[in-house]
């Protein structure tokens, strides 16, 4: 939808600029049309929570672009969401000393989704759309039968931490949520992996044309399970937060799956693979929770926000196929 990678402009003196991405011109607009609805935005509880809330959708889309850049695409984030804080609730048994231990389970369980995602879709050649689908439904009947339909006990303090907590005192804007100090490292890793490291280079170029990237001498089926256990790692580290947030629910990750695909298409993402990037990634994130927050402010109703996702999804959609026939007939 907006390109997101491309080569540096040259100046009329032959200096060369690097291009912005237009994401991040979009996401100013909004933060001001924001601070217009509400001047409190602009304290530091206005946008500091804001980061709070933007941090898991931010995280979720920073692995699913992993997946998107290859070509696919991973609907069994969203499920594997509600699993973390609902297994998380079973297993804790309002234990707050299994903290420690509980949650490196929930990241096994991440990687093993992972794995089986990318093992499907790279060796049975399974549509990325087909398995995730599955393994969304599948999830979201373990979740259901492990709770019975009703998640007992809650998430303590120990694992609130993450999605919850603040540090208080930090000079200029008096607080800094944990989840931003996630975000930030979780961020970090993956733009250095993605951008930084030949797995970038090999994601993007099975994107772009798999038969030529093999014949290159890509590994396409350990890049691709590698995409996706990305992926469910951010839906587990997602989920974590969450939890922190909100408590236990079967229906915390309802949704999730999708907005993270938005989030990605804002930020330039290309759908069928080929084109992306981390930091982008995270401002489509940033983005799409701008134009929910001003929707929220502007008095619009709750479904609003349905209608401008598929909306964005839909010319995302259209612009896509447009720009590869045009490519492939030229």
């Amino acid at each position: 939808m907006i390109q997101d990678t491309a080569g540096p402009a040259r100046t009329g003196g032959g200096a060369r600029l690097p291009k912005i991405n237009p994401v991040f011109f979009v996401l100013a607009a909004l933060i001001v049309a924001i601070t217009l609805s509400n001047p409190n935005f602009v304290e530091p509880t206005g946008y500091m929570n804001f980061l709070k809330r933007a941090a898991p959708l931010a995280i979720l889309a920073a692995g699913q672009i992993y997946v998107i850049v290859s070509g696919g695409f991973d609907l069994s984030v969203g499920s594997l969401i509600t699993l973390t804080v609902v297994g998380s609730s079973m297993l804790l048994n309002n234990n707050a000393d299994a903290t420690w231990w509980v949650i490196p389970v929930m990241y096994a369980i991440g990687l093993a989704v992972g794995v089986v995602n990318g093992l499907v879709v790279s060796f049975l050649r399974v549509p990325s759309l087909i398995a995730t689908l599955g393994m969304m439904i599948t999830l979201n009947g373990a979740a259901f039968m492990w709770s019975s339909g009703s998640p007992r006990g809650y998430l303590p303090e120990t694992f609130r931490f993450f999605g919850r907590t603040n540090i208080q005192g930090i000079p200029l804007i008096q607080f800094l949520p944990i989840a931003l100090l996630v975000l930030l490292a979780f961020g970090l890793c993956l733009f250095w992996l993605m951008h930084r490291t030949s797995l970038g280079r090999m994601l993007h170029a099975i994107g772009d044309n798999p038969r030529a990237a093999q014949m290159s001498g890509v590994p396409l089926e350990r890049v691709r399970i590698i995409a996706f256990v990305v992926s469910s790692l951010s839906a587990v580290t997602a989920g974590i937060l969450l939890g922190g947030f909100a408590g236990v629910s079967t229906d915390v990750g309802v949704g999730y799956e999708l907005q993270a695909i938005t989030a990605c298409v804002i930020g330039g993402a290309q759908l069928l693979g080929g084109r992306g990037s981390v930091p982008a990634s995270i401002a489509g994130a940033l983005t799409l929770t701008a134009i929910f927050t001003l929707l929220n402010f502007i008095g619009l109703p709750k479904p609003m926000r349905d209608v401008v996702q598929g909306v964005i999804l839909i010319i995302a959609v259209v612009l896509a196929t447009y720009r590869r026939n045009r490519a492939g007939g030229t």
